[in-house]
């Protein structure tokens, strides 16, 4: 029997704002998550404190002592203007505004390098009405010029995710800023792909979008979702088939993390968090049991919620490690 090494699971710190950041930690750990996807965010890691750098290096010291790989992602609502959600984007027309969301990115990239993190997320932001599309291009590649240099320094790729209602909203405009940029290696310039997105609205499935974006691809994202509807779902009340989708994750040697994006569920997060990793690792086992069993497959789905399907969902004991 062919053995494979499981993906590396994570959970979006997007989605336990109501826990102390420590308190995320010990629980990811305690549940068997391999990582966390880290929200730079007033409640967590605020990026514009003034102590930021001992409290990175603090977090760095936690992420140690529990074994837990870290992404950064920069996707906090109201981080910089506290009136307008996501303001400024990196397609402000006002060059200062621009210019606030170009350096947190580039803080972001610095933080990313003090916990040895595995890429920065980032996304384009909606084109400003009245803003003509190669202007808004030629803005999102400027803006985006000095955070790729830092990245190139630091060695931490800055992966884009296409994000519905965006400039950048699905694969092709994520090769078409490449071609503005003049194709930077994607180890500088890399993709985030959100599973739940491609459901949304890529021409092709989910799995068929992993296979298409693997080179390019530093960072996933993952939630139910139904087709044309831009909804953060937990596991199985959507409409995505997920055996294929972490089959195609694994076959194609992808090595970042896997990170649940919940953003708006923050109120059952500690649960979601226990339910979600349980779901992902029995959908996973699910496709290789299909690939490799010489007996009947395992199912790989199972009616849930309200009609929903989702694999069966295998409890997962207490790592029980230590604390920071």
């Amino acid at each position: 029997m062919t053995t494979t090494n499981p993906l590396r699971l994570a959970y979006g710190t997007n989605g336990l704002t109501d826990l102390r950041l420590t308190d995320v930690l010990a629980l990811l750990s305690d549940l068997g998550y391999d990582g966390v996807a880290l929200t730079l965010d007033h409640m967590h890691l605020d990026p514009l404190a003034p102590d930021l750098a001992s409290r990175t290096a603090q977090l760095a010291r936690c992420l140690d002592a529990l074994a837990l790989s870290v992404a950064v992602e920069t996707g906090a609502r109201y981080v910089l203007d506290p009136r307008r959600k996501h303001h400024p984007t990196l397609l402000d027309p006002d060059p200062d505004a621009r210019a606030a969301r170009t350096a947190l990115l580039r803080t972001a990239v610095r933080v990313a390098a003090d916990l040895g993190a595995t890429a920065v997320h980032c996304f384009s932001g909606p084109r400003p009405a009245g803003t003509p599309e190669p202007v808004a291009w030629q803005r999102l590649a400027d803006a985006l010029t000095p955070v790729l240099d830092t990245a190139a320094t630091a060695r931490i790729p800055l992966a884009v995710e296409p994000e519905p209602g965006h400039l950048l909203s699905d694969l092709a405009a994520f090769h078409h800023l490449r071609a503005t940029l003049g194709a930077p290696p994607a180890d500088v310039l890399g993709l985030t792909l959100d599973i739940g997105h491609c459901q949304c609205l890529e021409p092709a499935p989910p799995a068929a979008c992993v296979r298409a974006a693997a080179p390019w691809l530093r960072h996933v994202q993952i939630e139910d979702m139904r087709r044309g509807v831009h909804e953060h779902l937990p596991f199985g009340a959507g409409e995505i088939d997920f055996p294929p989708v972490l089959a195609a994750l694994r076959d194609t040697g992808y090595q970042g993390l896997v990170s649940v994006e919940l953003p708006r569920h923050s109120h059952a997060g500690p649960d979601l968090a226990r339910t979600s990793l349980s779901f992902l690792r029995a959908a996973e086992a699910a496709h290789t049991d299909t690939d490799t069993d010489t007996g009947p497959p395992s199912p790989a789905r199972t009616p849930g919620p309200g009609g929903a399907t989702a694999p069966p969902r295998p409890s997962v004991p207490s790592a029980g490690g230590p604390r920071c």
